[in-house]
């Protein structure tokens, strides 16, 4: 067990690269064995939920090397499945659905595991798969599924589900005839999903709208595919330099799948400027309260309601925001209030009173976009701030200390 040590009161100021996107790369791994004769994906972070995805496309049945960035997988002896020891820890190994029922007719997934935010069921990916003529039982906790051959369906989505989408985009991609999406997820990693399998000769049509069309092909071929930057690492970085009042310069940042974000940072106080290579941020005066209701895209995304949280602490005034993804998303707050600040929570709203600052402590992360939030507010902190449970921080952040620390913070991983 390991944990961060944190020595607040310097501002950030320098160069950071923002990674490959956790959650595009993740289902384009996944993608990938309905590829037969292989594909090279690059610009793919070191995270421990990558790590954890090509240990399942290994157990799968395919052959994958892995060097600095570039992952090449070519499926082999195709088994149909993913284990509990492994899908237990990631969330995201319930999309390895959708393609093994498309390239085998059967599909043996254990029930998923993840970060403890909230219940997000299935059940929308199994109903959608069920009407492409698939079927589920539920056997001592995995999803086992069987088809002759999945045939293309009109699918309206209750909600806008991301996995559910990139499980149905793998699906229909090999199925007969057209699948037509409805109230689909418009996130930009559905987006690279949907890109990635049209450059292997998949037809998609619609994506980051709220209705995609597929039209079904015999087969995919091999190709070379860059993954997108994080937008979530790049406004997780941007709020660490508004909130340490330094200077940030990020290269590779996604700018416009940032904009929700960037509106409210803005209205906060904070100067974001796009540039040819990258964003430049910055603290533009005194910082000031707002509200903020978390959406699907292209609204504020749940992924970013822990960080700006803790920029709101120490905001002057008073901010509101909103949870309406995630059922148990807030428990980040009680450690903030460990380390000085004024938040009170309502049900799904948390109500931030800004402070003059922050106060060191040990404090306790509970999933991964909380863990990068007591990061954030121990940068600011006064005295000392040991963050634990880090582990969660390994699953979407590649080298997050070190890159804090090449732009001046002090920060150190140690042994518990």
């Amino acid at each position: 067990m390991k944990k961060l040590i944190i020595g607040g009161g310097l501002p950030l100021k320098g160069r950071i690269r923002i990674s490959g996107s956790k959650n595009a790369a993740l289902p384009i791994l996944l993608a990938s064995i309905m590829v037969e004769n292989g594909v090279t994906l690059s610009n793919v972070p070191n995270l421990r939920d990558i790590n954890t995805t090509i240990k399942l496309l290994s157990l799968l049945g395919c052959a994958v090397e892995q060097n600095q960035g570039e992952v090449k997988i070519k499926p082999q002896n195709l088994l149909p499945e993913a284990p509990y020891d492994l899908v237990r820890t990631m969330r995201a190994s319930v999309l390895c659905l959708g393609p093994l029922l498309g390239i085998l007719g059967q599909a043996k997934v254990a029930l998923p595991g993840g970060c403890a935010i909230g219940a997000r069921p299935v059940d929308l990916h199994l109903s959608a798969l069920e009407q492409m003529g698939a079927e589920f039982d539920l056997e001592s906790g995995y999803i086992i599924g069987r088809c002759q051959k999945l045939r293309g369906a009109h699918i309206h989505f209750d909600f806008p589900t991301v996995g559910g989408t990139e499980n149905l985009l793998m699906a229909a991609a090999l199925a007969e005839g057209e699948t037509v999406l409805e109230n689909a997820a418009r996130e930009p990693e559905v987006v690279d999903l949907a890109n990635f399998l049209n450059k292997c000769g998949a037809k998609i049509s619609g994506q980051g709208t709220s209705i995609i069309r597929i039209q079904g092909v015999s087969s995919l071929s091999p190709c070379k595919y860059r993954i997108m930057p994080d937008r979530i690492e790049a406004g997780t970085y941007m709020i660490a330099a508004a909130i340490t009042d330094g200077e940030l310069f990020l290269e590779e940042c996604p700018f416009n799948e940032l904009d929700a974000v960037i509106y409210k940072l803005r209205e906060m106080g904070v100067w974001i400027q796009e540039g040819k290579t990258g964003v430049l941020v910055r603290r533009q005066g005194t910082l000031t309260g707002v509200d903020v209701v978390t959406l699907p895209f292209p609204g504020f995304p749940t992924d970013m309601q822990a960080q700006i949280i803790a920029l709101m602490c120490i905001a002057e005034g008073s901010s509101m925001i909103k949870e309406t993804i995630f059922e148990n998303r807030f428990m980040h707050v009680l450690e903030l209030v460990r380390l000085g600040a004024n938040i009170k929570l309502s049900g799904q709203t948390a109500m931030v009173r800004g402070v003059r600052e922050l106060i060191g402590a040990p404090v306790m992360a509970s999933d991964l976009r909380a863990s990068a939030c007591l990061v954030l507010a121990g940068l600011i902190a006064k005295g000392k701030t040991e963050v634990y449970r880090i582990y969660h921080l390994d699953r979407g952040y590649e080298k997050i200390e070190q890159k804090l620390v090449n732009v001046g913070a002090r920060i150190a991983r140690v042994n518990v």
